[in-house]
């Protein structure tokens, strides 16, 4: 090969599934996969949103309509898409739920929707994929999880309580199958430019943005180092590296992408 020859995109030829894809992380994350050339099967129950993902990303990007609690329907698109579309190098578990109240005023059904998406939906779909993986002896899994995993975060016990587990399901399965060559891995975001992160925001955007970035003492929430909010392709950029070969020798890793706001407790 000569000096000048075109270097090939380090995913081209890799096909991925990415769950929660019709906007903020996971479109992100779509979109960070096919700059580095592969193609994706973008999944959400936004069905509109992935429609959209995919005519932005003509020919790059399949788009299907997915509940991730639904075990079954998880299984089905899985199998339709090994069948059709080809064998998936890579998952990405980027669905996601929160709802923010204190325990004392927290529901049932609240608690049980938090779960049923953000640890159900991680294993209905890492289960499925890393079965088909396994057998092939290789394939990369990165979930996205939350810094909240990691310290207690007032307001949030059921949306960081499912993302922990989230984390410790991903790393037990990472373990189960490292002898088949397949790796499992997650990424955990700090405060993210998304609709959730503008959902728990009072007042002006500005103000609250700096609010965050400042830490508030009296909720026992430090602020970022880095002095910024992350952009949502900074947590994709994350997880592309992590389902590359440039990670080949990482698994069972979690990854904070936060700017330093946990001080990683």
């Amino acid at each position: 090969m000569s000096a000048d020859a075109p270097v090939a995109p380090e995913l081209a030829g890799r096909l991925a599934l990415v769950t929660g894809a019709a906007r903020g992380i996971g479109e992100a994350v779509v979109r960070a996969l096919v700059e580095r050339g592969a193609r994706v099967v973008a999944t959400d129950v936004a069905a509109d949103g992935v429609a959209k993902l995919a005519a932005d990303l003509p020919g790059a990007v399949v788009h299907r309509a997915l509940d991730v609690t639904d075990a079954a329907a998880v299984e089905a698109l899985v199998a339709d898409v090994e069948e059709g579309t080809g064998p998936l190098d890579i998952a990405v578990n980027v669905a996601g739920v929160l709802w923010s109240a204190p325990v004392a005023e927290l529901t049932d059904e609240q608690w049980a929707a938090t779960f049923a998406v953000n640890t159900g939906g991680v294993m209905h779909v890492s289960r499925a994929v890393t079965r088909r993986m396994a057998a092939r002896r290789r394939g990369a899994v990165v979930t996205v999880a939350s810094n909240a995993a990691g310290v207690p975060r007032a307001g949030m016990s059921a949306y960081a309580a499912s993302k922990a587990a989230a984390v410790m399901f991903t790393r037990c399965l990472g373990l189960e199958v490292a002898p088949s060559g397949v790796r499992c891995n997650t990424v955990s975001p700090g405060s993210t430019l998304t609709d959730m992160q503008r959902g728990l925001w009072t007042g002006a955007e500005e103000d609250a943005a700096r609010r965050v970035i400042e830490g508030d003492l009296a909720s026992h929430r430090t602020g970022i180092p880095l002095g910024r909010i992350a952009d949502p392709a900074d947590i994709a950029d994350a997880v592309a590296f992590l389902a590359s070969d440039r990670a080949r020798h990482i698994t069972m890793h979690d990854l904070y992408v936060d700017g330093g706001a946990t001080l990683r407790a």
